[in-house]
């Protein structure tokens, strides 16, 4: 290469690369064919010669080696692809099984950061529910009581709803025996019925006397005061007695419905239950 003062080239700097291997018979390009006579060419002298001795342990040799030839040319690519799936396959298969490993790994790693603080949150819940026996200890101290004076105040209600109940209907049968003992006197007797018109003619002309008395009024009045006369002879014990009992035994069936803490006696005074 002549010297000359220009840069060099690309394709100057670049590495030389070896020629290519010509392949065939010993690399030297011929065909594979030429080994056949050439075989044969060196076979009868060598045989000749006994520099080779055909026996049966060469035969056997060749035999083996033939096989292994026909093997590896025909079937070498089919026992590779087998060979190399089932260890694909059995690479898949641990590698499946160390991502499940992993992947367990892992989680049992984030539910123990989870549980780091577990301590701490038992110690609390069992904090809360200490607390928690305490107000319903103390709630179960104080729920008898109201509970105890809600049933009295029941109690009290059912005695005065039923005394004034007593009281209603005693007024309804007096008025009503006035009423007709009343009605009977001045159906019987002219003078009332007289003394009733003129009062009537006398209340609507004006001129009712000063301290008059109505007839109506007057026989109710009588009629009133002869039943206070009466009764105040009569002590009327027998009578309160009965009205007591039915009024204990309704209110003790009304304790025992309810399951009150208590119940009255025959004399109407309370006792607790057992």
């Amino acid at each position: 290469m002549g010297f000359h003062a220009s840069s060099r080239r690309d394709e100057e700097a670049k590495e030389a690369e070896p020629a290519p291997a010509k392949g065939g018979l010993f690399g030297t390009g011929l065909s594979e064919w030429f080994a056949l006579p050439i075989g044969i060419t060196a076979a009868v002298p060598i045989i000749n010669m006994d520099l080779y001795v055909i026996n049966e342990e060469t035969q056997l040799a060749a035999v083996f080696i033939a096989f292994c030839v026909a093997v590896y040319s025909q079937g070498g690519d089919a026992i590779y692809n087998s060979l190399d799936e089932k260890a694909q396959t059995l690479l898949k298969e641990h590698n499946e099984a160390e991502d499940k490993a992993i992947a367990a790994l892992e989680q049992k790693l984030d539910f123990l950061k989870a549980n780091q603080n577990m301590v701490n949150e038992f110690e609390s819940i069992n904090a809360i529910r200490e607390e928690t026996y305490k107000n319903l200890n103390a709630a179960g101290a104080i729920k008898p009581q109201h509970e105890f004076k809600a049933q009295v105040e029941r109690m009290l209600n059912m005695i005065a709803q039923e005394e004034a109940n007593v009281t209603e209907k005693t007024k309804v049968a007096l008025m009503e025996e006035a009423t007709a003992s009343v009605t009977g006197a001045f159906s019987t007797s002219k003078d009332l019925k007289k003394k009733a018109l003129d009062a009537a003619i006398a209340q609507i002309k004006g001129n009712v006397k000063e301290g008059s008395v109505d007839p109506v009024r007057g026989e109710f009045s009588k009629f009133f005061k002869t039943k206070a006369d009466a009764a105040s002879k009569i002590s009327g014990e027998d009578e309160m007695l009965a009205q007591r009992a039915a009024l204990v035994a309704k209110m003790n069936a009304v304790a025992e419905s309810e399951k009150f803490f208590f119940e009255l006696d025959a004399t109407g005074k309370p006792k607790m239950r057992a």
